[in-house]
């Protein structure tokens, strides 16, 4: 039986969570700011080829920057969707994000948050065949570079040659940010489509999936193995990417500069696109480059050894590596993609 007490104790510390973030996240901010202005003053050759609206990071895009990944880091500790390392990490990336453009930020929210639903869906089912299995996913930091490590740098050059805002997706009048966004944007997709694929694809249906090389039946949870259903998750996993950034560029760019640029909905469909084509190219590598066995009791495994029968692949790359290429491989080429059929 719980004492009034320790409830007691407990509604204080979710009262007092706020003002301790606040507490913490306000002068680190003001300091952020305050180390921004003066290094404009006293190096002013150094943005003479920046606007002024860019010139000066205003305090609440700080403030922003410091809190809203923190609330997520928190929030993914408390569903234990990611462990202390990977947290710290997430936080720093999710500063670089939100500093650099709120619609960046909307890729990584949609992502973190949807990614983390899907992987407890039938989370029993995949602890039959996953040996590495863990509750919730709990992505520590070497998941976290791999998989959004690419978003990172896109987002620091965003910040060195655009500056801090929101900018519309026109590949006519704004070249340089649009292709930095869609690539950006195109590695969420990618991680997404490829989480989605592999958390839902792999436990809904009731046959066993193809090897994408040879179209070879293989068991569920097989490196390179896709299905139907698994293409068509990964495609609205990237949509969801598409779909929340379309939403946040609407909501955040000034209303002129929408009406001269190009329409924004087709980042939709490149989200969409980016989601399918970034899960067909991890499940490539996959089936060619990364070991694949099945065990005496029928679970994959990524490593030979004595009762392991071979399944597919070569031992050269594992899960993380994959991901990382395939992060690179999407933001690489779809930005040119999209240039192509969005001018």
């Amino acid at each position: 039986m719980i004492s009034p007490g320790s409830r007691r104790d407990s509604r204080h510390s979710r009262v007092l969570m706020p003002v301790l973030l606040s507490a913490c996240a306000i002068p680190i901010s003001m300091l952020f700011w305050i180390v921004n202005v003066a290094y404009l003053i006293l190096w002013p050759d150094a943005t003479a080829n920046s606007t002024e609206e860019h010139s000066v990071i205003s305090p609440w895009r700080w403030l922003a920057s410091v809190v809203i990944p923190l609330m997520f880091l928190l929030w993914g500790l408390r569903k234990k969707s990611i462990d202390i390392s990977g947290a710290i990490l997430g936080f720093f990336i999710g500063f670089i994000l939100t500093l650099s453009s709120f619609v960046h930020l909307a890729a990584l929210m949609a992502f973190f948050v949807t990614g983390s639903k899907v992987t407890k869906f039938r989370s029993a089912r995949k602890r039959k065949f996953e040996a590495d299995f863990k509750e919730g996913g709990q992505r520590n930091w070497i998941q976290v570079l791999c998989n959004v490590g690419m978003a990172m740098q896109l987002a620091i050059l965003y910040l060195l040659d655009i500056g801090s805002g929101e900018r519309p997706i026109d590949f006519d009048k704004e070249y340089r940010s649009s292709w930095l966004s869609v690539g950006l944007i195109g590695v969420f997709a990618c991680c997404n489509g490829d989480t989605w694929a592999s958390e839902i694809g792999t436990v809904m249906g009731t046959g066993d999936p193809f090897l994408i090389t040879t179209k070879r039946k293989v068991p569920r949870g097989t490196n390179g193995g896709v299905s139907w259903i698994g293409l068509l998750c990964s495609t609205v996993g990237g949509l969801v990417i598409g779909l929340f950034c379309y939403i946040t560029i609407l909501n955040t760019v000034d209303t002129a500069v929408l009406q001269l640029a190009a329409p924004q909905w087709p980042i939709v469909v490149v989200g969409a696109f980016a989601g399918l084509f970034g899960s067909i190219l991890d499940s490539i590598l996959g089936a060619t480059l990364q070991y694949s066995g099945v065990d005496e009791k029928g679970i994959i495994v990524e490593r030979p050894g004595k009762g392991i029968k071979y399944i597919c692949g070569k031992q050269i790359l594992d899960n993380h590596s994959v991901n990382l290429l395939s992060t690179i491989g999407v933001a690489l080429i779809l930005p040119r993609i999209a240039n192509i059929f969005w001018p």
